[in-house]
């Protein structure tokens, strides 16, 4: 019975550690704005845009392969490849965007959190740095 146990656990452990990223993946974003991007879209167009998914889903799928792929093969982050392939300049051009997005990115989570806790009666000037205390 215990080896029995013992051989499902590992098992288990050894699915979720195969499918664990792309669950993390999955979810990459569902965040503060893009709940509200969606929302937004679904009222102004309701279900007419749905048959983006498929397209979206098909081109999210070659592009983390083809990441992977390269990552896997040569050994190398995408800023080397970029450097390699296109030179300093283009490299430093596509990092800088990079940080600004992902500025942005964290602007907006941190607008959800002040967003979503002010319906709850708390001020945006206490939850917001304790939120960025506790990231």
């Amino acid at each position: 019975m215990k080896s029995t146990l013992k051989h499902w656990k590992t098992r288990l452990l050894l699915l979720l550690a195969v499918i664990g990223p792309g669950f993390i993946t999955a979810n990459v974003d569902n965040d503060a704005g893009g709940i509200f991007t969606y929302s937004q879209a679904g009222a102004q167009f309701g279900y007419s845009l749905l048959w983006t998914m498929i397209p979206i889903t098909i081109a999210l799928i070659v592009v983390q392969e083809m990441a992977s792929r390269l990552g896997a093969v040569t050994g190398k982050g995408l800023s080397d490849l970029i450097r390699e392939e296109f030179g300093f300049r283009l490299t430093f051009i596509v990092m800088v965007t990079l940080i600004v997005t992902n500025f942005g990115n964290v602007v907006a989570e941190f607008a959800g959190i002040a967003s979503s806790l002010e319906l709850f009666g708390l001020s945006r000037y206490i939850v917001v740095p304790v939120a960025a205390f506790a990231v």
